[in-house]
């Protein structure tokens, strides 16, 4: 996805001024996926339409079991299985890690949540379910795979060939309970930091590039752990790198002192390299915010 991304060129449009990308470096991608009954196909155009990013916030989070009901009040096998696996081995083993692939540590988990079940009365242990559990495998049906992946083969049919309008841009396949496949459309975040125009970010002028790299470092959508910064335009220094990870560091360590106003001008746009980013640079959008008035 971010590779996609980064391969398209832009174009400014001479009457509005606006940036598009250019269509003949666009690579379409086609992702499909499966869990038990149901599954996903998307047809993404790079830069286009919603990439990977734009739509993560829509995942819905991990469940997590707490481990008080783990430990006092199971209600299921799984409560069993958690508590043989995070629980009683460690007081078996110790600081010892254990494979969870080993077929003697499944065994000795699938016994002793067993035990656990009995206590309480709790039916469906297994060693199937076990594995499942410590291994957080996902199920997967051959045919729900089968239908996902003729659907993937249908779409990149249809864009090479264009025989027909492909799907725009997601297509849902869920057969629990009979088989319904709505279509809808995924729309392009604006500050995606992989396909987007930039991350909106707004500081005090007088701020120093240390306190700039510790919001960066806090803001929710960036997920920075040690980034380095670059301006794109509004320099103010001959140099447009503001601060450089790894041997040129100190180099670069002056700069972290310094408030902002003497190394950009207010909206410039900085382009931020992280290791933990999922594209090779994103780009920020600084904004000097206004003091108001006693």
């Amino acid at each position: 996805n971010a590779m996609a991304c980064s391969l398209v060129t832009f174009e400014v449009d001479m009457e509005t001024g606006q940036r598009k990308p250019d269509l003949t470096s666009v690579i379409p991608l086609v992702d499909g996926g499966t869990e038990g009954f149901s599954g996903h196909v998307r047809v993404m155009y790079p830069c286009v339409s919603g990439c990977f990013e734009c739509t993560l916030n829509l995942f819905p989070p991990q469940q997590a079991v707490p481990l008080c009901t783990i430990a006092e009040t199971p209600r299921n096998a799984a409560h069993c299985i958690l508590y043989a696996h995070l629980i009683e081995a460690p007081k078996q083993f110790g600081d010892e890690k254990q494979d969870k692939d080993d077929p003697a540590y499944q065994q000795w988990v699938f016994q002793r949540a067993e035990e656990r079940a009995a206590q309480f009365n709790i039916p469906g242990v297994s060693l199937m379910h076990t594995q499942g559990v410590i291994k957080n495998i996902i199920p997967a049906i051959a045919s729900t795979n089968a239908i996902v992946a003729a659907a993937c083969a249908n779409e990149v049919f249809k864009v090479l060939t264009n025989c027909a309008a492909y799907v725009n841009n997601n297509l849902m396949y869920i057969g629990g309970q009979g088989v319904y496949a709505p279509t809808f459309r995924y729309e392009r975040s604006p500050e995606c930091i992989v396909c987007g125009a930039g991350v909106q970010v707004e500081i005090a002028s007088s701020a120093t590039l240390t306190q700039l790299l510790e919001q960066l470092a806090a803001d929710p959508r960036l997920r920075l752990k040690t980034p380095s910064l670059r301006c794109e335009a509004g320099a103010l220094q001959d140099d447009p790198t503001l601060y450089m990870r790894g041997v040129l560091e100190a180099e670069y360590r002056p700069n972290l002192d310094k408030p902002l106003s003497q190394l950009f001008a207010d909206g410039s746009v900085l382009l931020v390299t992280d290791p933990s980013v999922p594209s090779p640079c994103i780009k920020v959008a600084v904004k000097f915010a206004s003091l108001a008035l006693s």
